[in-house]
């Protein structure tokens, strides 16, 4: 499976955020690492803008060695396309990279759902929502988004799936839930303070 962790450095919220350090290692190599822990042989690639706010979010990756494509700033949903058509993937699965907490257990149950049934056009497990926000997960047909991207307004092109779930009736998705039911609690890094919030997990 292709694995495509969305990222950049000119967060509004909190800027660059994917570069700050957790007990001295980069958010963006916490998530890495996180996801190398699946049990499956992934592929798995930053996706980061092409805009020069960037350039040392790509210089950090090419230095630690891990797989970068540059692609739209604005419009995620097409660079995550782009690269995915550069990987020559027919499926890619979604990750933020603002979730360092991600457990590999939930990328495994989604990878076997995929293996068990291609015919889904996306799996998910936000549609509703039951896992924390930050252990999101989401495989998604390259195909499929290249159908339907040029219908995305300005939210869906940031959010990417969002288009989706509102036209749900359109495509085949598979939404996998949590028995724990903690859809309110959230494990993600939005904001500086999350991550003294956080700091219990870590």
């Amino acid at each position: 499976m292709l694995i495509l962790i969305q990222s950049r450095l000119n967060s509004a919220r909190f800027p660059g955020k994917a570069l700050h350090k957790i007990n001295d290692v980069p958010l963006i190599l916490r998530v890495y690492k996180q996801i190398r822990k699946s049990k499956y042989r992934n592929k798995v690639v930053v996706a980061l803008s092409n805009a020069k706010s960037d350039n040392r979010l790509a210089f950090f990756l090419k230095e630690k060695k891990i797989n970068f494509f540059r692609g739209s700033l604005n419009n995620v949903a097409k660079r995550l396309f782009d690269t995915s058509i550069n990987q020559k993937s027919k499926f890619f699965m979604r990750i933020n990279g603002d979730s360092p907490l991600i457990k590999p257990s939930i990328i495994d149950r989604a990878i076997k759902l995929h293996k068990n049934n291609k015919k889904y056009d996306i799996i998910t497990n936000v549609m509703p929502r039951t896992y924390p926000k930050g252990q999101s997960v989401e495989i998604i047909s390259t195909e499929i988004l290249n159908k339907y991207v040029k219908f995305f307004n300005k939210f869906d092109k940031e959010h990417v799936t969002t288009f989706f779930y509102k036209k749900k009736n359109l495509l085949l998705i598979k939404n996998f839930k949590s028995k724990l039911l903690r859809s309110k609690i959230n494990q993600c890094i939005d904001y500086p303070s999350d991550i003294k919030r956080l700091n219990k997990y870590f």
